[in-house]
């Protein structure tokens, strides 16, 4: 399966990233079928072929994560953004917050008032 996902290029700590389309399985750094843009995280700066990514994005290739939330923030694509994977403070927040709104409806249902039933005691009174 094809991927449009970020190469890793440039100098130590002073990366910039290589939008690229590769086949999944294979090394992001290897050789990729082709650039589509490249990505600056400090000034946060994206260029990309919109033209060629909408191509691939027709012929069934998919993204990763990371691409599809850029992608969407700099309005080259329109759609839903994708949570990465990880097992992070994030990650365990998200699920903690997810059980609480799930048990909270419960919480809320009350019961119907009943008269409370009249308990004997039936020890033997001596």
């Amino acid at each position: 399966m094809l991927t449009i996902r970020l190469s890793r290029i440039g100098k130590r700590k002073k990366p910039m990233y290589r939008l690229i389309i590769s086949e999944k399985s294979r090394d992001p750094y290897g050789r990729s079928l082709e650039i589509l843009g490249s990505y600056n995280p400090f000034t946060k700066e994206l260029q990309a072929h919109k033209e060629r990514i909408e191509y691939w994005l027709s012929k069934g290739s998919g993204m990763s994560p990371t691409v599809n939330n850029l992608l969407i923030d700099k309005g080259l694509i329109t759609g839903e953004k994708v949570i990465a994977s990880g097992s992070g403070k994030k990650a365990a927040e998200a699920a903690r917050a997810a059980a609480k709104e799930a048990s909270k409806p419960a919480a809320e249902v009350k019961a119907e008032d009943k008269p409370a039933e009249k308990i004997e005691n039936t020890e033997n009174k001596s």
